[in-house]
């Protein structure tokens, strides 16, 4: 295969999936890991993808953060899998905060079957979700991010004096060096008030969000007390969270 084409297939696996890592085209392309990063180099150069560790991302994907709609229809086999996992870590009649996203949507849903719980949440969707049975809902209020979550002052101020049990929280990407991270300044920001407000902390996020680098981090590795992924996730990045975060669970 030509260098072009390895580059247009390249493109073409970012545009469609958001991201891909190194070790994954190796694989596909039958390769060397030198020529796979030199044919990201290239197209980094071009301004068409974004150099991470261990891969590339969609140009401008550190600031920049695809909608609810777009990210609901990616991975969905793996989403749902994680969410249960998560959702089996949550005790009756526990208090729970969950982040916004497309992947605490479908740990919402997957709570359902807990009885007795208190949610904080700033996603409406998460909290439309859960306005049923005997769930009862706090939403935090603030302004809206393309990823449907509420953020700024208003927010991080009704989280302000909060304790909860467990924060489920969804991640733009995860990263050895980087940590936790999101591309949303006043995401971020609101994030962290959600980590401070919990006891416990689990990050669900699948595979391909590993060596992806947002702009602002929310938490470094050793924060979190778990990290529910799923079994795609390469075995470098289990070795890492392994050693770093307390626990790994993979669904």
């Amino acid at each position: 295969m030509l260098a072009r084409q390895r580059q247009d297939l390249i493109l073409d696996e970012v545009r469609s999936t958001g991201g891909v890592r190194v070790s994954d085209l190796v694989e596909r392309l039958g390769v060397s890991d030198m020529t796979v990063r030199r044919d990201i180099e290239t197209l980094a150069a071009r301004g068409l993808v974004t150099r991470v560790h261990g891969g590339a991302t969609a140009a401008g994907s550190s600031v920049e953060e695809p909608g609810f709609a777009a990210k609901s229809e990616l991975r969905t086999a793996a989403k749902r899998a994680i969410a249960a996992a998560a959702a089996a870590l949550v005790e009756p009649g526990a208090s729970v905060a969950l982040s916004a996203g497309t992947t605490t949507h479908a740990v919402a849903s997957a709570l359902l079957g807990v009885p007795g719980l208190t949610v904080v949440t700033n996603s409406v969707r998460v909290a439309e979700v859960l306005w049923t049975g005997d769930t009862t809902v706090v939403l935090t209020g603030g302004e809206r991010t393309p990823s449907d979550a509420l953020v700024g002052p208003v927010a991080t101020a009704a989280l302000a004096g909060l304790h909860v049990d467990w924060l489920l929280m969804g991640v733009h990407g995860m990263d050895a060096g980087a940590g936790f991270t999101t591309p949303n300044l006043a995401e971020a920001q609101t994030n962290r008030a959600l980590v401070a407000s919990a006891r416990r902390v689990a990050v669900v996020a699948d595979n391909s969000k590993w060596g992806v680098v947002g702009l602002s981090t929310i938490a470094a590795l050793h924060e979190v007390d778990v990290v529910v992924s799923d079994d795609g996730l390469e075995p470098a990045a289990r070795t890492v969270l392994d050693e770093r975060c307390g626990r790994l669970v993979l669904a």
